[in-house]
């Protein structure tokens, strides 16, 4: 059965009784012996081109489907794609009558990586048949799928960890995900630079762990057989640096965690790669636009909130940027030195840029809790002096009321008033603004005391009742906010 379409041409065989896969490497030899540069070899098919034609073979159980595409006119080009798939063809049916067992055999061993390849098979049908084996070859480490999996096991085994030693499954509280290495401005500006590595691996629940490690098989399928292990890892471990570096740089107060930095860093090393000639046009059409809309829908669904869309925008610049200093490497794959040399300027480049934005971060939030705690420590201190023992004589209780009570309020307003004067987030404004409300009533509840102690009356218990009220009622409208 033939068919025309524009300048192209097409033809349905059957496989000669031939297997799938020796189909596959005879047809390749037929396409080298007519000239055409073969640029894709799977189970299921071949692309090659020659000149401006393209070559495509793909091959069903049931048969093969030879297609010849030509950039002329319409009328020229449909013949000449049609003398194009007449004559593979018949190159085809030569190669398969006159091929030895010891030519299919070197044949085999030239293609054999491509068709042992465990990444996303371009011309394969969609199969919605998967079995459990299938599903559990995604965490096993093999050829060409070695990274991936690795990575994908560390994440689930540390949410695993996470969960068995208290962290809630659903979403893992803010202290917990600090403990465990979360990305948290304050404690990164405070030395803490790890944590910029660390909170790539930790997940805030389930849903989080799952939806992440989906799109991390999907892309290192397709990413680590054409990368490799060595330029794959390095290029995950630097997006998600480069996305945590954003997120901090975005962020005065977020807790953030999660693999989505680094894995929309793959995402933009494929768009880097997509729009060069490591692979090839005829293959890369298909991906290009599927990953954009992958990369848009995401960014936009990331608008809604609750979302860290500053990680997925740097892990994506990030890894676009990694991807453009590897292609040199990449279509040089014999040059093992260039591999190297491409890794270590992706390295350097990527952690002195973080290195430059986060000392560029102004230290404000630091400042601001450093005040804080301060404050808090000034709290513990005042209010000391409610523990003094029941005959401490009247004389003692009015000097730690005023010495060690009412001057640490009156500092703790002065620190209050420093930090208002930072450049921190709004709701750090309105939480300063309860606290120093909070000194205040301190401060007239003690004086109250002073005046009841000096004077030896109940006239003031009324009032010293009346702040203590309200002092709660501030406590608790400040617990509810963190």
């Amino acid at each position: 059965m033939a068919s025309e379409n524009n300048s192209s041409f097409e033809q349905q065989i059957d496989l000669g009784g031939l297997h799938q896969e020796k189909f596959v490497v005879i047809a390749a030899e037929a396409a080298v012996q007519l000239n055409w540069s073969v640029e894709y070899v799977s189970k299921s098919g071949l692309v090659a081109t020659r000149t401006s034609d393209v070559l495509q073979v793909i091959v069903r159980p049931e048969g093969a489907m030879i297609r010849s595409e030509c950039n002329e006119d319409l009328e020229a080009g449909a013949e000449r794609s049609r003398r194009n798939v007449d004559e593979f063809i018949s190159a085809l049916e030569t190669v398969s009558a006159t091929a030895t067992e010891q030519q299919l055999q070197e044949w085999y061993a030239t293609h054999e990586q491509a068709l042992s390849s465990t990444g996303v098979d371009l011309l394969a049908e969609p199969n919605a048949k998967t079995s459990f084996k299938d599903i559990l070859s995604f965490f096993v480490p093999r050829k060409n799928y070695f990274v991936t999996p690795l990575l994908v096991d560390i994440n689930i085994l540390l949410f695993i960890i996470m969960v068995a030693t208290g962290a809630n499954i659903l979403s893992p509280d803010g202290e917990y995900l600090i403990k465990w290495g979360a990305n948290f401005r304050p404690y990164i500006l405070d030395g803490q630079w790890w944590r910029l590595f660390t909170n790539m691996f930790l997940h805030i629940g389930i849903l989080h762990l799952v939806i992440n490690m989906y799109a991390l098989v999907y892309i290192g399928l397709m990413l680590e057989p054409y990368l490799g292990k060595l330029r794959f890892a390095v290029a995950y471990v630097l997006a998600g640096i480069a996305g945590s570096v954003l997120s901090v740089y975005w962020h005065p107060l977020t807790l953030s965690a999660g693999a989505s930095g680094a894995i929309f860093g793959m995402y933009g090393v494929f768009l880097s790669l997509l729009t060069t000639n490591v692979i090839h046009k005829a293959v890369r059409n298909a991906l290009f636009s599927s990953i954009v809309i992958f990369v848009v829908l995401n960014l936009g669904i990331g608008i809604r909130g609750g979302i860290d869309n500053a990680a997925h925008i740097g892990g994506l610049i990030g890894g676009i940027i990694v991807g453009y200093i590897f292609y040199p490497s990449l279509i040089k794959p014999k040059l093992t030195w260039l591999k190297y040399i491409t890794a270590g300027t992706a390295m350097i480049l990527i952690l002195v840029v973080s290195a430059v934005v986060c000392k560029s971060i102004p230290d404000d939030i630091r400042q601001y809790q450093t005040k804080m705690d301060q404050v808090i420590a000034n709290e513990k201190m005042a209010l000391q002096v409610f523990k003094l023992p029941g005959h401490t004589p009247a004389k003692i209780i009015i000097e730690n009321l005023q010495n060690k009570g009412i001057a640490v309020w009156q500092q703790s307003i002065r620190l209050l008033t420093e930090a208002d004067k930072l450049d921190i987030p709004d709701e750090l404004h309105e939480r300063n603004k309860q606290y120093q409300h909070y000194c205040e009533l301190r401060i007239k509840s003690y004086q109250l005391i002073m005046k009841k102690v000096s004077e030896n009356t109940t006239r003031y218990d009324a009032g010293i009742e009346a702040c203590n009220s309200e002092i709660e009622q501030v406590i608790n409208a400040i617990k509810a906010e963190k």
